[in-house]
């Protein structure tokens, strides 16, 4: 009988330790990364906008859904654009970052809206973001806050 139980028991494990190896693969390392993180802050404002480079090395897309910051009630991508002559700025649900793709936020496009900031920022400071990607995995990274003038 204990064989019996011993074999009925083994399928289990297996099954378990498959899954717990699915999830941890669903979190492993992204093959995107950041570069040249940085924050433009006005100041006296309860707002400030985040500015980097994605680089996706890896063979399939990846997808950015949202972020996040400690240092803001709320954190929103964003992109401005010029129509005719007047600019607009919009949320944006995603931003998808092709194989080998490099996708750059910058003053004039692509941007993180920090809203509600918790505090001032001070031009110096390291300023935390968490990029969230679809399907679950996250992405941290440290923006330092420039001057007003920075472009």
């Amino acid at each position: 009988m204990r064989t019996a139980q011993r074999h009925l028991r083994f399928p289990k494990l297996l099954a378990a330790g498959l899954a717990l190896g699915m999830l941890f693969a669903s979190h492993a390392a992204t093959p995107l990364t950041v570069t040249d993180a940085w924050v433009r802050v006005t100041p006296g404002a309860e707002v400030a906008a985040a500015y980097f480079t994605l680089h996706n090395a890896g063979p399939v897309a990846v997808t950015v859904v949202g972020v996040s910051s400690p240092v803001a009630a709320m954190a929103m991508i964003h992109e401005t654009r010029l129509v005719g002559t007047q600019s607009t700025m919009r949320a944006r649900a995603e931003v998808v970052v092709a194989p080998g793709a490099t996708v750059r936020f910058a003053p004039e496009g692509l941007h993180v809206m920090l809203h509600d900031l918790k505090h001032p920022l001070n031009v110096g400071d390291a300023v935390p973001l968490v990029l969230e990607l679809k399907g679950g995995g996250t992405l941290e990274v440290s923006a330092r806050v420039r001057p007003l003038t920075a472009g």
